[in-house]
């Protein structure tokens, strides 16, 4: 059985908490730090509590599902892909996403960019970086992350807002850190190399969120700590 808004509330206010803890730690303002409900698995009340609550957007996984879902919402609330997209996909993506994290390929670019300009649309993308070197996880790998950009700014229809990444499986917390710094250092150098204000690090989860904070996220993707466990 699914939670039910007030539990989903009470969860909502402790992450947020959370985030405003470690903004103090860190000498940052809380209120660059945006919370986004992570509903993929989740029903459509997922999204209903989300944008109920004020966020301004849920993150999905999976195109099909999240098209299913969207069908069923009427909640006013921006819909963003942090899953892994595959090119054949990208029409998809496009008509149904109001932005999409997880950009890693010159090839996935320019599906989009065709599509959008099909759609009439300018699309909002972060490239999605293997910060952490991990094997186990999508994203371009920091090497290729100039050319990733340089491509990306100069699609017409799309618009590069920054970076993701998700950090490794570890106990060591020094794992995540190293993975995050290394992202805002890379969007750091890009962005005074290339003049793009790249203003949005999408980083830290559940387990990582203040230590994401620490190192310079705009953008927490929370999902276990407001639905719970799938």
């Amino acid at each position: 059985m699914f939670i039910d808004y007030e539990t989903f509330e009470r969860r909502a206010d402790s992450v947020r908490a959370e985030i405003a803890a470690a903004c103090r730690l860190a000498g940052r303002d809380p209120s660059g730090v945006r919370l986004m409900a992570v509903t993929k698995t989740h029903p459509p009340e997922a999204v209903e509590y989300a944008a109920r609550y004020g966020l301004e957007a849920v993150g999905e996984n999976r195109v099909q599902e999240a098209v299913g879902k969207r069908a069923l919402c009427t909640a006013p609330i921006r819909w963003e892909l942090i899953g892994h997209l595959q090119s054949n996909k990208a029409a998809l993506a496009v008509a149904h996403f109001d932005r999409v994290q997880s950009v890693d390929s010159i090839k996935l670019l320019t599906h989009l960019d065709r599509e959008a300009g099909e759609q009439g649309r300018r699309l909002a993308v972060l490239l999605q970086i293997n910060a952490g070197n991990d094997p186990a996880k999508f994203g371009a790998e920091p090497a290729d992350a100039p050319g990733l950009l340089e491509a990306a700014l100069a699609m017409p229809n799309l618009q590069v807002d920054g970076f993701m990444t998700i950090a490794p499986l570890s106990d060591d917390p020094g794992v995540a850190r190293r993975t995050f710094a290394a992202l805002r250092q890379l969007r750091d150098e890009l962005a005074a190399r290339t003049g793009a204000p790249l203003r949005e690090l999408s980083m830290g989860m559940t387990g990582d969120l203040a230590i994401a904070v620490a190192e310079g996220s705009t953008l927490v993707r929370i999902g276990t700590a407001l639905f719970g466990a799938r």
